[in-house]
């Protein structure tokens, strides 16, 4: 449930983050944008709008056509209402998304860590996360491109190389035993949360020479993102970002290409999964998500931004640690 509504004005906290390598934070567009004319990306915009159509019209059929002797629509919402799994699924939401919304990214790591800590297979966790991702992306790339904040070459390097690696990660995801990929999903989460600490440590100095490995990077990001739930901006935004590229080009670039993978791995989990689709869990998140936006305003008004990186990622170290643990035990 990450909405990118970037505040790119050199302010103290901006100036703060890009040292660090981090995005700049979300806050109220204060420039306008002209849209590229580029017709790769119109057509990239078209069809982020389309798939959204589509995926919007899919999930109401599902849901208000139920066969003979199922409950109707408003039935089953009312019963996600009442049920546990949507209410601890809202609160991993609300915390994920503050999270996100104060450091401009650890969405899904966060709230993968705690949904697996709630007792959620990886699998089930997720496809949660993508699929409650795919509408926020989709919204933050076509953003982007009306803002003139994508590089088109940069965008095509990363779009079919993410494609792939999120297509064979929520394969694997899907097909491995849950009890037997847990332990490495916890233990990729734990080095997130480690990588999240060290960049406390960091200052970036800016340079303009043309980003290298791009298509491994995408291929290697969207592996991560998929079978652990989360990774794609810290490993790819972060990467690009924190080796000196401009920050407004590839945030828009990588935020674009996301909807894209995220949209395959949301669709590959639901094909594999089957019954175990987590709409519920959907929801909450969704939901929780849409609260966040005065309390990741609060922690970054109260905190430093190193403090934040420490308290968030120690964090998601402890959680990951714990399912660790469990997943070992």
């Amino acid at each position: 449930m990450k909405v990118r509504d970037l505040d790119l004005s050199n302010n103290p906290v901006n100036a703060e983050h890009a040292e660090l390598g981090l995005p700049p934070l979300e806050n109220a567009v204060t420039h306008a944008g002209q849209a590229s004319a580029h017709p790769v990306l119109r057509y990239a915009m078209w069809s982020v709008v389309f798939l959204l159509m589509a995926l919007t019209i899919a999930l109401a059929t599902r849901l208000f056509n139920q066969p003979v002797g199922h409950s109707g629509g408003f039935e089953l919402i009312a019963q996600a209402l009442s049920s546990r799994e949507f209410w601890t699924a809202a609160a991993v939401g609300l915390l994920a998304q503050t999270v996100d919304g104060a450091l401009g990214m650890a969405y899904g790591i966060t709230s993968t860590s705690f949904l697996l800590a709630s007792g959620s297979s990886p699998a089930v966790a997720s496809a949660a996360v993508h699929i409650a991702e795919v509408f926020t992306t989709g919204v933050s790339g076509i953003s982007h491109i009306k803002l003139g904040n994508v590089n088109k070459s940069l965008f095509l390097r990363l779009l079919v190389p993410g494609m792939l690696g999120a297509a064979g990660g929520a394969w694997l995801l899907s097909s491995v035993d849950s009890k037997a990929i847990k332990p490495f999903v916890a233990g990729y989460l734990l080095l997130m949360g480690l990588y999240v600490i060290s960049k406390i440590f960091r200052k970036i100095k800016p340079r303009r020479e043309e980003p290298k490995h791009v298509g491994k990077l995408g291929l290697a990001g969207g592996f991560l993102d998929a079978v652990g739930g989360g990774g794609w901006g810290p490993v790819v935004t972060t990467t690009l970002v924190g080796t000196g590229n401009d920050p407004r080009l590839t945030i828009g670039s990588v935020n674009l290409a996301e909807f894209f993978l995220t949209f395959i791995s949301a669709g590959v989990f639901a094909v594999l999964i089957g019954d175990q689709s987590p709409w519920t869990t959907v929801a909450g998140l969704v939901i929780g998500g849409l609260f966040a936006a005065p309390f990741a305003a609060l922690l970054t008004a109260r905190l430093h931004t190193k403090a934040l990186l420490a308290l968030v990622g120690s964090v998601i170290v402890l959680i990951s640690a714990f399912n660790l643990w469990k997943a070992l035990a």
